[in-house]
């Protein structure tokens, strides 16, 4: 495994963006070069303990669903190696890790799609019987599969900040009333699909967020990240029981431990426990395994 990649510093070309875990470089006009790094964010702030192998895990895994997925939707990958775009002695710092991608108009929105009730969507049902202002049947479980999935969206934050969840009639006001369609459509239908594959594998995906762009000619693409245990709640399906919150092949893990030591979830995060970083890592690889074999 390659030694921790905290920050990336690829000097042959212009930094745009360092985000929670990944930097973006532009290539030219046309192109980006985006670096997933071994950074963690959880609550939304970035701790200071890097995962060993996360973004190559992460990188590998996305590429994985992009390709599976492409029918449905386009994506932004280009085919270049990014390898070729910057300067050989950086060459270590893109390898397995990078990808160049289509420079696309991100939309405004985070495009969450919730297949089971849990998280913040649990607290919600349990106080108003519903997800994001969505009623729901009474007496659902922790855990319980949804009737059906649920597109819910949510703003972007900058880092540091938090997302917040905003209602489809706010999503239609920031997209336009097609578009917020559209949107909807695509998140649920790759959901659908990749939860179906998933289970297969012995992975239940409780939830996931998806980010699209668009081109000059306003045509859809899917951006960022796909299905991965960043962007998504994977859990094992053998140890799956409605009525808890499973153990899951994400930073639940870490989540869990943050809690434990009642941090305030402010910065500065606190170091992560050596145990419980490899741990992380561990996870996060038996993910790609399991999808990938």
């Amino acid at each position: 495994m390659t030694a921790p990649l905290f920050n990336s510093s690829i000097n042959s070309l212009p930094l745009l963006n360092r985000g929670k875990v990944r930097d973006i470089y532009a290539v030219d006009d046309e192109r980006l070069l985006i670096v997933t790094t071994d950074r963690l964010s959880a609550f939304d702030v970035v701790l200071p303990t890097p995962i060993p192998g996360k973004g190559e895990v992460l990188t590998r895994i996305s590429d994985f669903w992009f390709a599976k997925l492409g029918h449905i939707l386009p994506n932004q990958l280009t085919g270049i190696a990014p390898e070729s775009v910057v300067a050989p002695e950086e060459r270590d710092q893109v390898t397995g890790r990078a990808t160049v991608v289509r420079r696309l108009k991100p939309l405004p929105i985070e495009a969450i799609v919730r297949g089971y009730l849990v998280g913040s969507g649990w607290k919600e049902y349990k106080s108003q019987g519903s997800v994001c202002g969505i009623p729901l049947p009474a007496g659902l479980r922790e855990a319980d599969q949804l009737p059906q999935p649920l597109f819910t969206p949510s703003t972007k934050a900058e880092v540091g900040a938090h997302d917040e969840n905003i209602s489809f009639e706010k999503a239609e006001g920031l997209l336009g009333t097609a578009l917020a369609a559209e949107v909807r459509d695509a998140a649920i239908t790759l959901y659908k699909e990749a939860a179906e594959y998933a289970l297969t594998k012995g992975i239940i995906i409780a939830d996931t967020k998806f980010e699209f762009g668009q081109d000059d000619a306003g045509k859809l693409y899917l951006i960022d990240e796909a299905l991965t245990p960043d962007s998504s709640r994977f859990w094992p399906a053998d140890q799956y029981a409605p009525g808890a919150n499973p153990p899951s092949f994400d930073k639940q893990y870490v989540r869990d431990w943050l809690e434990s030591i009642n941090w305030n979830k402010k910065p500065p995060a606190p170091e992560l426990p050596a145990e419980v970083a490899a741990r992380t890592g561990e996870k996060y690889r038996e993910a790609l395994s399991r999808l990938t074999n």
